[in-house]
C-alpha cells in the first residue's frame, strides 16, 4: 500500500480547498457578468437614486437574520450528536454552503458539513442535515400551496394538495417494505430518536428564517416603489419561492430560477420585469454572495482531522 507522506497531504488538501473557492468566486461572476438580461448602468442609477445608508442596513439586517437562523438550526440539531459553539456552528454553515454553490441541489452542503466530524458520524450529520433542510422545505410547501389558493390558483393548490396525500398514503403503506435495509418505518424510527425539544426547536427556527426571507423579499418591492396589497405580494412570494425550490438547479443559478418563476407570476400583478430580475438577483447577492464569500475564508481554514 502506498503511503502519502503528511506534507503531500497537506498541500493536497490545500489545492482542493483553493479549488473550492476559486470554482465558487468564478460561478458567482460569471452569473453576474453574463447575464443578459441585467442592465447594470439601469440597476446602478436606480440603486443610487433608492439606497440609504438605514435602507442597506436594514436589508442586510435581514440577510444576517436568515443565516444567522440557520446557523441557529444546526448548532441545535447536532446538539443530539454532541454540543459545538455558535462559532463551531457558524464555520460549518457558512463552509458547506461555500462547498455547495456549484453542485446540483447544494448537495456538496452535505459533504461539507460531514468533513467536520468523524467518518464514522457521516451518516447521522447527512440525516440530521435532511432534517435541517427538510422542515425548510416542508415550510415552503405549505405556505406555497396557500399562496396558489390565495391567487385562484385553485387546480395547482389541489393537485398538489392530492399529490402530497397520495404520496403519505404511499408511504403508509409502504412503511415496512426494505430497500438495502432501508425502510420508511426506520427512518421515522431515526426521526423519533431526536428528542422533542430539538424537533421542537427547529420547527420554530425554520417557520422564523421563512419569514424572514419572505419578508426582505416584500421590502426590496417596496424600495423599488411596488406598492401592491400585502397579502397578495405575500401569497405571491411564497408561490414563487414554492416552485422554484422545486425545479433541480445549482446554488449558483438560484436567483436565475427563481426570477424566472417571478417573472411569470409577479408580471401577471403588472410589475416591470426588469425589476423582478434586479430583485431576485438582489436576494442572491445578499442571502448567497455574501455568506459564500465569508464561507471561503473558512474553507481555506478547514484542517481535516488527520492535520
Amino acid at each position: 500500500m502506498i503511503t502519502i507522506p503528511h506534507k503531500a497531504k497537506q498541500f493536497i488538501v490545500f489545492l482542493i480547498k483553493l479549488l473550492v473557492v476559486t470554482a465558487a468566486f468564478y460561478f458567482i461572476y460569471d452569473q453576474l457578468a453574463h447575464n443578459d438580461k441585467l442592465d447594470w448602468k439601469k440597476f446602478t442609477s436606480l440603486v443610487k437614486e433608492k439606497a440609504s445608508i438605514w435602507g442597506v442596513l436594514f436589508l442586510l439586517a435581514f440577510s444576517f437574520a436568515n443565516r444567522f437562523l440557520e446557523i441557529l438550526k444546526w448548532q441545535n440539531l447536532v446538539s443530539f450528536l454532541k454540543p459545538i459553539s455558535l462559532g463551531e456552528s457558524t464555520k460549518q454553515v457558512l463552509g458547506a454552503l461555500t462547498a455547495g454553490i456549484f453542485t446540483p441541489n447544494g448537495l456538496g452542503e452535505y459533504a461539507g458539513k460531514a468533513l467536520y466530524f468523524e467518518q464514522k458520524k457521516t451518516k447521522k450529520i447527512i440525516f440530521l442535515n435532511l432534517i435541517c433542510n427538510g422542515i425548510q422545505m416542508i415550510l415552503t410547501v405549505i405556505f406555497g400551496t396557500i399562496g396558489l389558493l390565495f391567487l385562484g390558483y385553485w387546480k395547482w393548490a389541489l393537485g398538489i394538495t392530492a399529490l402530497s396525500c397520495l404520496l403519505l398514503l404511499a408511504s403508509f403503506l409502504s412503511k415496512s417494505i426494505k430497500i438495502k435495509g432501508y425502510s420508511i418505518e426506520k427512518l421515522i424510527d431515526k426521526i423519533n430518536e431526536i428528542p422533542k425539544r430539538i424537533h421542537q426547536k427547529n420547527n420554530l427556527l425554520a417557520l422564523c428564517r421563512y419569514l424572514v426571507f419572505s419578508h426582505q423579499y416584500y421590502f426590496l418591492f417596496l424600495a423599488f416603489d411596488v406598492d401592491l396589497p400585502y397579502l397578495t405580494m405575500m401569497a405571491t412570494i411564497a408561490t414563487v419561492y414554492f416552485l422554484a425550490s422545486s425545479l433541480p438547479s445549482f446554488q449558483f443559478l438560484d436567483f436565475a430560477v427563481k426570477g424566472s418563476v417571478a417573472v411569470f407570476f409577479l408580471g401577471k400583478l403588472g410589475i416591470n420585469e426588469w425589476i423582478v430580475i434586479f430583485i431576485s438577483t438582489l436576494m442572491w447577492f445578499l442571502n448567497v454572495v455574501l455568506p459564500v464569500v465569508i464561507g471561503s475564508y473558512y474553507v481555506l481554514k478547514f484542517k481535516p482531522k488527520w492535520e
